[in-house]
C-alpha cells in the first residue's frame, strides 16, 4: 500500500503509540483523521481531530460517515486494567473484551464498505506478544489479545478479495503510559515500533514482530505443553 497516498483513521491517537502513528503519518504525506473520545485531547498540528469510542457503536458509524475518505485504519485504541480471570472484576474483564475485540470489530465492520468503496486499502490491528503469551495474572486483556489475534487472521481472509489486507502489529512492552510501571531498558521507543508497522503496512506484511521478544515467543508456539 502506498502510505503517501493513503487517508488514514487512527483509533486512540491522542497519545501512546497512536499519536506516534498520526505524526509519522502525516510525516509521509498521509491525511490523518485522529481518533479520540475526546477530540479536544488531540493536538498533533496536521491531522484532523475525529470523535471516535471504539466501544460505542453510534460513535464509530459517525466516525465512518465522517471519515468516508479512508483507505487506511489503525486499530490502536486499547486498555489493560489488570484483572485477572478467577477473582478480578467481571466488567473491567468485559471492558478488555469489549475494547480489544468488539470495538476493532465495531471499526473493522464500519470502515470495511467505506475502504472497499476508495478502491482497497488496509487495517493494521495493534496487537501484543501476549495475544500468544498468556500469564495467569493478566487474563483479561490476554485473552481479549488472543481474541483480537484470530480476529485478525479470520478478516484478513475475509477481505483479502475486496482488495483490503489486514496486517497484525505484535509488540511486547513500550514507553506509554500503560507500561509505566516497567523498567525502562525493557521497552521500546514507540516511534520506532509505529515506523515498523507502516513498513509492514506498505509492504503488505499479514504479520508484523517488532521486538526480539515477540519473535521469541511466536517460535515457542510450536512447543507442545507438559504437565
Amino acid at each position: 500500500m502506498d502510505i503517501t497516498n493513503a487517508v488514514a483513521v487512527v483509533t486512540g491517537a491522542n497519545r501512546g503509540l497512536g499519536r506516534r502513528f498520526a505524526e509519522q503519518l502525516v510525516a509521509r504525506g498521509a491525511k490523518v483523521y485522529a481518533g479520540a473520545r475526546d477530540p479536544q485531547t488531540v493536538d498533533l498540528p496536521g491531522v484532523i481531530p475525529l470523535r471516535l469510542d471504539i466501544t460505542d457503536p453510534e460513535s464509530v458509524a459517525q466516525a465512518a460517515k465522517i471519515a468516508s475518505d479512508a483507505t487506511l485504519v489503525v486499530n490502536n485504541a486499547g486498555s489493560a486494567t489488570g484483572a485477572d480471570l478467577l477473582t478480578g472484576d467481571l466488567d473491567k474483564i468485559r471492558l478488555e473484551m469489549e475494547t480489544h475485540y468488539y470495538g476493532t470489530l465495531s471499526v473493522s465492520r464500519a470502515f470495511a464498505p467505506v475502504i472497499e468503496a476508495n478502491g482497497g486499502g488496509a487495517f493494521l490491528n495493534v496487537l501484543s506478544v501476549l495475544s500468544w503469551y498468556h500469564p495467569g495474572a493478566l487474563g483479561g486483556y490476554v485473552a481479549a489479545k488472543a481474541a483480537e489475534w484470530a480476529l485478525s487472521d479470520a478478516l484478513r481472509e475475509q477481505l483479502a478479495p475486496k482488495g483490503i489486507t489486514v496486517s497484525a502489529l505484535h509488540v511486547g512492552y513500550m514507553d506509554t503510559d500503560m507500561a509505566a510501571s516497567i523498567p525502562a531498558d525493557q521497552k521500546l521507543d514507540p516511534a520506532i515500533v509505529a515506523a515498523l508497522g507502516l513498513d509492514g503496512v506498505a509492504e503488505g506484511k499479514p504479520e508484523i514482530l517488532a521486538d526480539d521478544l515477540s519473535r521469541q515467543v511466536k517460535v515457542g508456539l510450536a512447543t507442545v505443553l507438559q504437565g
